[in-house]
């Protein structure tokens, strides 16, 4: 066996998993920083821990690898704070603290807290490495646990500070196992009852649908998914995370459902008499909150972890599989259809896209200064080059990309925060550094942008060339309806305090101040003739965007005429 420090042996680790890139707060295993110089692993240093977080998942995301986050041991806490978004989004991300020296523990220690367990709720394996002849088979672990079933984060805590126990020289192996380099590491199949049963119940029901999750973007099922829509004539919807799963100009394509959704998905989902959940776990958002479907509906479930079936809605028929996997098993054991039934039911489906179609138009092609959201996203939409990526931050980044974006061309590619405003910016620039060729524009607002503008100096520094747009309100105008609620007949003089920032800020000159190039828009026009030149800048670019603060994106449709908020 060699004879190496852990510090080499974990770069040599990372660079054969296929890890491109490190994303990281100093001082955190600077040895090993300094061994990936000879390795090609880029070394990103970060404003703050959250957001190496939010980059290492991004990273993950985008590329479908494990990415990379460190932070010393006074920092772990924040880490662990980054890494909520990417549970909630099943990304699978290597995170590694420093901790305590055994020595100092329990003796107040300079910075020293004992902030192991912050990680158990937001990482699916949370260990500890005492003894250095274990980095080997607990490295290979962290992958392991990483990328196999639903995907997730890990983390690894080290002794001492910044990680100092791996410096030492010892008689060390690098245990590389290349299934566990990318997601999905493992592809089940389902078993063939199951596949029989669901197949008979799509074909008995009148108003089938798929709602297709994050799973069938993980498992890289798209094509699969349209396939076997199209072989039975079913139509789709989507959760946010898999926006760009099927093509928003599919004649079978209902659009996002849930809270962040277009009606017609809602309208359609509500409608159905069975739906069929692909990769998706039936959570919250995606069912406007358990209201679509109603409860009772019968439902189909395919999910490549075995807990999430029938997890929030009595499963008929549950698929335990792969999403790639199983959706082909399901397309090799169904009949092609063309009954009369099934062309009403997507008539039907495409004449509620229509109409929807038709109001957001209407704003979508608005002149107004300041700028309605919509036309900014319609703008976005006609410059997106054919393999563009968008990313979107949460809140009302995330309604208004997830209703006004069309994407129709296969290479397009969508990418949310899963729910912590902020994450867009990082988040984006992580999905940069994994797609370096494609052009990444973010879609945030200045709520969003505040959280973490001093990053644009590390894209800058970095070269992480990104399109920043920015939805600019002075505001945080979502929250409007709730101001409005809480203050109800009180005198509101003061309620702006808690939704609204100074007027007229100019995000551009501070962009360009911390090394971007950066322009202030005031006019659909202007947006119009920016974006093309932005793309092909070679340099981060953010553009800031005067829009209508009183602009609210619209609410999800509900069963009954109700709005969900």
């Amino acid at each position: 066996m060699p004879r190496m420090t852990g510090s080499r042996l974990f770069a040599e680790m990372l660079h054969g998993y296929g890890v491109t890139h490190v994303f990281f707060v100093p001082t955190i295993l600077m040895d090993s920083l300094a061994e990936m110089d000879t390795l090609g692993i880029r070394k990103v240093m970060t404003h703050g821990e959250k957001a190496a977080a939010y980059m290492a998942d991004g990273y993950a995301r985008a590329r479908g690898t494990p990415g990379v986050c460190m932070a010393q041991q006074i920092g772990a806490s924040n880490l662990a704070a980054g890494l909520r978004d990417g549970y909630m989004g099943c990304s699978p991300i290597i995170a590694v603290t420093g901790g305590p020296a055994t020595g100092g523990r329990y003796r107040h220690a300079y910075q020293e807290v004992e902030d192991f367990t912050q990680f158990d709720a937001v990482t699916k394996l949370n260990i500890q490495l005492d003894d250095l002849s274990r980095l080997p088979d607990l490295l290979r672990h962290l992958f392991r646990t990483a990328t196999s079933g639903a995907p997730g984060p890990v983390h690894m805590r080290l002794r001492g500070s910044h990680g100092q126990n791996v410096e030492a020289e010892a008689d060390l192996q690098p245990l590389i196992a290349e299934r566990f380099a990318c997601v999905p590491a493992f592809r089940p199949a389902p078993e063939t009852e199951p596949v029989r049963e669901a197949i008979a119940l799509l074909a008995k029901a009148q108003r089938p649908i798929i709602v297709a999750g994050g799973g069938v973007v993980a498992s890289q099922a798209q094509a699969e998914l349209v396939e076997f829509a199209e072989k039975l004539q079913i139509p789709v919807a989507t959760s946010l995370t898999a926006k760009d799963a099927v093509a928003d100009n599919h004649p079978l394509a209902a659009g996002v459902v849930g809270i962040y959704s277009r009606a017609c998905a809602n309208q359609a989902v509500s409608e159905a008499d069975l739906v069929f959940f692909v990769g998706a776990h039936a959570g919250g958002q995606v069912t406007a909150n358990w209201r679509i479907p109603a409860v009772g509906t019968p439902v189909i479930q395919l999910d490549i972890d075995p807990e999430q079936l029938g997890r929030n809605y009595p499963n008929t028929v549950s698929v335990l599989a792969d999403a790639k996997v199983g959706l082909r098993h399901m397309i090799d054991a169904a009949p092609r259809t063309a009954s009369d039934t099934a062309k009403a039911w997507t008539g039907r489906v495409r004449e509620l896209v229509a109409e929807w179609r038709a109001g957001a138009d209407r704003m979508r092609n608005s002149d107004a200064v300041p700028l309605r959201p919509e036309r900014i996203c319609k703008e976005i939409n006609e410059a997106l080059p054919a393999d563009g990526v968008v990313v979107s931050d949460t809140g009302h980044a995330g309604m208004w990309t997830g209703q006004m974006l069309e994407f129709t061309k296969p290479a397009q590619r969508y990418i949310r925060c899963e729910g912590s405003l902020g994450w867009g910016l990082p988040g984006a620039m992580g999905v940069k550094c994994a797609l370096p060729d494609r052009p990444v524009l973010l879609f945030t607002g200045d709520g969003g942008i505040y959280y973490h503008l001093a990053e644009l100096e590390t894209a800058a520094r970095h070269g992480i060339n990104l399109v920043v747009v920015v939805n600019n309100n002075n505001s945080l105008n979502q929250e409007i309806p709730l101001v409005q609620a809480a203050y109800r007949e009180k005198r509101d003089e003061r309620s702006g305090e808690i939704w609204r920032f100074q007027q007229g800020i100019n995000l551009a000159r501070v962009a360009e101040t911390l090394g971007c190039a950066a322009f202030r828009v005031e006019k659909p026009g202007q947006l119009k003739e920016l974006l093309p030149r932005a793309f092909a800048m070679g340099k981060p670019v953010l553009i800031d965007v005067a829009s209508e603060e009183q602009a609210l994106a619209p609410t999800a449709w509900l069963p009954g005429g109700g709005r969900a908020h």
